[in-house]
């Protein structure tokens, strides 16, 4: 696996700590952010975790440096502006 930083647009926020591109990065196109475990659908505090992420990212261009993977999805550090997003 590349830990290569890359550019991609976010195409889809799925949750508080997920979010869809639409160019693969290392085989996936799901990214989920490292270090942070918001609450999953069905979960407390699951809506505004996930409208919290889309407005900071939701159809921007990150910058994300894979650090690993998780259940198929790439898990990065996450930068926008050269702001964390993580």
């Amino acid at each position: 696996m590349s830990n290569k930083i890359v550019h991609r647009t976010v195409s889809k926020v799925i949750d508080g700590d997920t979010f869809l591109v639409g160019t693969k990065v290392n085989g996936s196109n799901y990214v989920r952010l490292a270090n942070v475990n918001a609450p999953d659908k069905g979960e407390r505090g699951y809506a505004s975790a996930k409208q919290h992420l889309a407005q900071k990212i939701a159809g921007q261009s990150v910058a994300i440096k894979p650090v690993g993977r998780s259940y198929g999805r790439v898990v990065a550090d996450v930068k926008k502006n050269g702001r964390k997003i993580n």
